[in-house]
């Protein structure tokens, strides 16, 4: 009887260079038995570049075990099963006639070159818009963003804006002079920990740059401004929520008149740079412990399609400020996404170490997507929901200056003093700083 031979091969060409890199001169190795050994073997070998030895694929008379084994990249994500990862089927929120917003209009995406400003610009360009314009105050995102976008990236095109949505004269002379007609303000500090430590720099670009963008937006006729915050926003007691929260209030304190104006607040974005499933790629290639705060946190995920599309569809409803928020379903246990993660990549938990490092100031066991205090209403999608805030009983404006003179001389102290003036659930005490972490670490999980 022939001897049936299976083999299976690891896709070396498509892992990050760093890695092909360190392989240089090493033995080009087959192995002999797909079972558990020699998988375990495969992983050790290509853990431990020091041995000299590339492991290029399996031979084995078993055909079952002829499954292709590859590094669980950041570009794996988009071959995950997200109900299988999140226990619920993804969401398609975009009707076709919401693409009208943007259909024929002059769009300005701010923070284009970040995760969700680079696909709401993917997204909308398909949709045909009159002019899309690409802001950003980093110059390599725009570079990396127009690659994306044309293949190449000449950088010679009026359409991409370098500027800071905290100088407020030079948003006025960009609204001034090529008259948007959609604004979807994608531009942030959004990482929990840092702003926790540096709470005037968060208070800059989250509130005070929101609030130029909107007061452009109205003085030049913008048709509808969308503002994309966070779900940290509800009750918030980070600097991240707050600042977010202060910007929504400032978005609904501006509506009512000719602009449209709507803000969304999404969950955690799977694939996005720095969120978790991009950490727990990462972690668990090179072999490192996957870190988790706490065994029963729970967050609310989104993928970035159902983003952009709660976006979109955001726009074409947006009438006096309001909050839309996508129904996620149940929230989900890290602990369970990282099994479910896991499994979808044929290893087992022999194969990984959680490590929990408990939770940092800022932080919540269990994020909300609406406060206490916030109405919550059904909108014309069966999938959307609309928050309505109850007024702030402090002066915003007053209350709002005194908070960005305090963050421009760089006082923390009294920032979180007038957040708390504004958000009852904000603490007023400040964070105490946590000692670093060796590891990759993603945030609020």
């Amino acid at each position: 009887m022939a001897l049936e031979i299976a083999a299976s091969v690891f896709e070396q060409n498509d892992a990050p260079a760093p890695r092909r890199a360190r392989r240089v001169g090493a033995l080009r190795t087959i192995i002999i038995g797909a079972g558990e050994a020699g998988k375990t073997l495969a992983r050790d070998l290509r853990r431990t570049p020091e041995y000299g030895l590339l492991p290029l694929g399996f031979l084995d008379d078993n055909p079952s075990g002829a499954a292709l084994e590859r590094d669980a990249r950041i570009s794996d994500l988009r071959r995950l099963r997200v109900d299988r990862l999140l226990g619920r089927q993804e969401v398609h929120v975009v009707r076709t006639a919401s693409r009208a917003v943007v259909e024929g209009k002059r769009v300005l995406v701010t923070g284009a070159g970040g995760s969700i400003g680079s696909e709401l610009c993917r997204q909308i360009r398909s949709f045909r818009p009159a002019a899309l314009y690409l802001l950003d105050h980093d110059e390599s995102n725009l570079h990396r963003l127009q690659m994306e976008l044309d293949g190449q990236a000449l950088l010679d095109s009026d359409e991409l804006l370098i500027a800071d949505i905290r100088d407020s004269h030079r948003i006025k002379q960009l609204f001034e002079d090529l008259r948007f007609e959609v604004v979807f303000h994608a531009a942030a500090h959004k990482h929990l920990p840092l702003l926790e430590r540096n709470p005037c720099e968060g208070i800059k670009s989250n509130v005070m740059g929101t609030r130029h963008l909107v007061e452009a937006a109205v003085e030049t006729g913008v048709e509808r401004f969308i503002l994309i915050s966070t779900d940290k926003a509800a009750d918030p007691i980070s600097i991240l929520g707050a600042s977010k929260r202060v910007a929504e209030m400032i978005v609904q304190a501006h509506a009512g008149g000719f602009t449209r104006f709507a803000s969304v607040r999404f969950g955690n974005v799977l694939g996005s740079r720095g969120s978790f499933l991009s950490v727990l790629s990462e972690q668990i290639e090179k072999g490192e412990a996957v870190t988790v705060t706490h065994p029963d946190v729970t967050r609310f995920f989104m993928t970035v399609e159902e983003a952009v599309g709660l976006v979109i569809e955001s726009a074409s409803m947006a009438e006096l400020g309001e909050t839309f928020v996508l129904d996620m379903g149940e929230p989900v246990r890290i602990v369970d996404l990282v099994h479910n993660y896991a499994a979808q990549f044929n290893l087992h938990e022999g194969d990984f170490v959680i490590s929990y490092t408990g939770l940092r100031g800022g932080e919540k066991l269990n994020e909300a997507l609406f406060s206490e205090s916030e109405q919550r209403l059904r909108t014309e999608h069966p999938r959307i929901w609309a928050a309505m805030p109850a007024a702030p009983t402090a002066d915003l404006d007053v209350v709002i200056d005194r908070l960005i003179e305090a963050a421009s001389f760089n006082r923390s102290a009294v920032v979180r003093q007038h957040l708390a003036e504004l958000l009852p659930a904000f603490s007023r005490t400040p964070t105490a700083a946590a000692p670093a972490l060796a590891a990759p670490y993603p945030d609020g999980f």
